[in-house]
């Protein structure tokens, strides 16, 4: 690594601490040539891949996630921290699991029981996207399917 600065490649780190919501470690250094200080980031990069519903597979992206937790959730409760909180347990989770695959499937059905939990329009925005509800009868029932579970 070099100094942003400078590009001087003598480097001190000054302080270490981990980090939960990107599930990795902050890292304050000090370039030893010009002084100045800037902050890394260390996150473990996942090599999973996801199954999709049409038999292909993609590296999952945990940044995709987020962007689709973000859309289901614009305007309600649920605050962008919440939804950077959830999108790490969800990689964590993934990550555990030790699997080298994992179904979008599988992926989806876990971020709707989290969000079920949350809010009940940020599921229902979730739900018709992941669903891809073919009637508003199947709509309902998912609204009536979480009103039940939340009473």
């Amino acid at each position: 690594m070099r100094c942003p600065y400078c590009f001087h490649e003598e480097l001190k780190v000054t302080d270490s601490r981990e980090t939960q919501e990107l599930n990795g470690i902050k890292r304050r250094r000090e370039c030893l040539s010009c002084q100045k200080r800037f902050t890394t980031y260390e996150t473990i990069e996942l090599t999973i891949q996801v199954e999709k519903r049409d038999g292909s597979f993609e590296e999952f992206q945990k940044e995709k996630l987020i962007k689709g937790l973000e859309l289901a959730c614009r305007h309600t409760r649920i605050s962008h921290d919440q939804v950077l909180t959830l999108a790490n347990q969800m990689a964590t989770r993934i990550m555990e699991k030790g699997v080298p695959v994992i179904k979008t499937v599988e992926i989806g059905e876990r971020v709707m029981e989290e969000l079920r939990k949350l809010d009940t329009v940020a599921y229902i925005r979730f739900a018709c996207v992941y669903r891809r509800f073919k009637d508003v009868d199947e709509l309902v029932d998912a609204i009536e399917t979480c009103s039940e579970k939340s009473t």
